[in-house]
């Protein structure tokens, strides 16, 4: 037997977007080349210090969660190339020793990067070290992405929309070094569960057999408003079970622990971070969510309805215009208007169909098969 290739996967856990895809595509590439590719999966920032972790990994999720006005300031500052410019530069200097010390200790034969602030340092690393590894970027954000991304002219690039594309070349990369793909979730998220399977899922969750089911979930860390929208739904006349994914915000799983120990919510389910998103999606009937992509593509492909309660300025408005443009899913940022469209979504059979039916109209596909093709084919 030959050596094994060792392809490197580098990303960051600031939200579950970045890790998420990156997680997808290596257990796709196991699956298929098990005995001839190994696949690292390293977080940028695991063995820098600890300061540096707090400030970009707990400083995106307490922005968003806490004081999302902050995090869109300094989007928007970001939006000014030299700014990008300088801040990645700035982040590249510190992320820089510790990414030198695993690529050349692993001697990857790709590098593939699901973050931004990853290409900088991984291209210097190359650079000053001669290695002519073939590394490619993938991009997470599949409308709108911050600008940070496209610094690089002659890197290659994966990205999930043509619209994107777009951006990329007159950011002034060359067409020939971006390819287009669908979005990429795990496999498991292209297929539907089937009514038995339901019934059982139900059960073990704790479900009763024949409720409508109201999910409300963001992303990996957590729900931003998730309070409010579950005061408000909660106080509502609505005839349907509720479940929360509060993921790492383990301030907001204590909110609402209490609130459902304390007025005897038995209709409701909480829950922190969890493995089982999937078969949660797959049983309910409406989720309310944020518009990050994955949770967003997460929901179409599970052909349920999507209201979008928030979205970060520019950065998921291209998530939320997709969905809501094309009559998939419906985006209401005031919870107390809430209940009344959950109520018209879960009695209203007629719209609710329209709005599934215009989810299979848009055909959307989980592209982790091609995407993970496309690496093992590039060089």
């Amino acid at each position: 037997m030959g050596r094994m290739e060792k392809y490197m996967f580098i990303y960051l856990k600031t939200g579950g977007g970045h890790y998420a895809p990156a997680k997808a595509i290596a257990e796709t590439i196991s699956n298929i080349k098990s005995t001839e590719i190994e696949i690292i999966l390293h977080d940028g920032l695991s063995d820098t210090r600890p300061y540096l972790r707090k400030i970009i990994q707990d400083g995106y999720k307490n922005s968003v969660n806490r004081a999302l006005w902050s995090f869109e300031m300094l989007y928007a500052i970001g939006k000014i190339k030299s700014v990008t410019k300088i801040s990645t530069g700035i982040a590249a200097h510190f992320i820089k020793p510790a990414i030198s010390k695993v690529i050349l200790k692993e001697k990857p034969d790709k590098i593939i990067i699901f973050h931004y602030l990853m290409i900088r340092p991984v291209n210097e690393i190359l650079r000053e070290n001669n290695l002519n590894t073939p590394s490619v970027v993938v991009v997470t954000d599949p409308f709108t992405a911050p600008s940070g991304w496209f610094l690089m002219e002659d890197q290659k690039y994966i990205v999930f929309s043509d619209m994107l594309k777009s951006k990329c070349m007159k950011a002034g990369i060359d067409s020939k070094n971006i390819q287009v793909f669908p979005f990429v979730l795990d496999n498991k998220f292209s297929i539907l569960l089937n009514n038995t399977s339901k019934l059982r899922v139900r059960k073990e969750l704790g479900f009763r057999e024949d409720s409508k089911i109201i999910l409300i979930m963001g992303g990996g860390d957590g729900m931003p408003g998730g309070e409010k929208i579950f005061r408000t739904l909660t106080s509502a006349c609505i005839d349907a079970e509720i479940a929360v994914v509060c993921g790492r915000d383990g301030f907001l799983y204590k909110q609402l622990s209490e609130l459902k120990e304390k007025n005897k919510l038995d209709n409701t389910r909480i829950f922190g971070f969890i493995d089982f998103t999937y078969s949660l999606i797959q049983i309910s009937d409406v989720v309310i969510t944020k518009a990050g992509a994955s949770v967003c593509m997460e929901i179409l492909l599970a052909e349920k309805v999507p209201i979008i309660n928030n979205y970060i300025w520019e950065q998921e408005k291209g998530n939320m215009e997709f969905v809501c443009k094309s009559g998939m899913g419906i985006y209401k940022k005031n919870p107390r208007q809430l209940p009344d469209l959950v109520n018209n979504l879960l009695r209203n059979k007629e719209y609710y169909n329209l709005l599934v039916s215009n989810i299979r109209k848009n055909m959307i596909r989980n592209g982790v098969e091609q995407v993970s093709q496309y690496i093992m084919n590039y060089n």
